[in-house]
């Protein structure tokens, strides 16, 4: 019997959504994950010293591909379903999955997400950093602060016995107060053991409700936070890219945590 077991047991019973044992990761797991996530955040690092204007989305995803193979990994994202390129690169009014691509060049001025996915001996991490090129507006430096404040506030009530939605009201109450909004469709997601696992980690639900959070899950918490309207498209042509509705800037941060017995450890970011 798992230590949780009858906590979880009553919990449900009182009509909570609780874990599966499945998701509450292992001691031993924990132990490759971490080596996973610490790979993720080196692939990171490495393309925070390289970006910079006049290069290409192209160039990022070399410098992500040769990096994690290299130190032993696979980019998960290539061949995922069908994505064709080593990392997700969303620059401006992409809300997120941007192909890398030889013709896209990053310019003096632009915001650019770089979404980073590492398998490491079967292991699974996942974290993403806004990065500004050159001179960068004030608006856009905003959105970005206020980006990695909403992730933050996020990762305060990542606590064992709290909710989700703890987390998702703490993040959709600062990015409203900041006239910002957040995307409702896509989310944050489970990852360890697989690439994506349950629970779906909305950021718009009210405090108190989804998913019971227990020492041993792990999730990330990526908000996607936009100027205007929260809604979306997706490219018609290669099926990924997901743009702004009404063309304005987007922001997203990724962090991956675990639960722990008294808060939430931050494995990659």
């Amino acid at each position: 019997m798992h230590k949780y077991d009858v906590k979880l047991w009553t919990l449900a019973a009182k009509g909570e959504i609780v874990p599966d044992r499945s998701l509450l990761k292992t001691p031993e797991q924990i132990k490759k994950i971490r080596e996973s996530a610490a790979l993720n955040t080196a692939v990171l690092d490495h393309v925070a010293s390289h970006i910079r204007a006049g290069m290409s989305t192209a160039q990022i995803d070399r410098l992500v591909y040769d990096y994690t193979t290299e130190h032993g990994g696979i980019p998960a994202p290539l061949n995922y379903e069908g994505f064709p390129k080593s990392v997700c690169t969303s620059i401006n009014n992409v809300i997120c999955h941007g192909i890398p691509s030889e013709e896209e060049i990053l310019q003096d001025g632009d915001i650019i997400n770089v979404d980073v996915s590492t398998i490491l001996d079967g292991y699974y991490s996942d974290a993403s950093r806004m990065f500004a090129i050159g001179n960068v507006d004030e608006r856009a430096q905003k959105l970005l602060r206020v980006t990695q404040e909403c992730v933050e506030l996020g990762l305060k009530e990542a606590r064992p016995w709290g909710h989700l939605g703890d987390i998702a009201h703490a993040i959709n109450s600062h990015a409203r107060a900041n006239g910002y909004s957040v995307v409702e469709d896509i989310g944050g997601h489970g990852i360890g053991l697989e690439f994506h696992e349950e629970p779906f980690v909305s950021y718009v639900t009210p405090r108190g409700t989804e998913m019971v959070l227990v020492p041993g899950m792990m999730f990330t918490i990526e908000p996607m936070i936009n100027e205007g309207s929260p809604d979306f498209f997706i490219d018609e042509d290669n099926g990924w890219t997901v743009y702004t509705i009404d063309d304005g800037l987007s922001a997203q941060i990724e962090y991956m945590v675990l639960i722990t017995e008294d808060g939430a450890e931050v494995l990659t970011k």
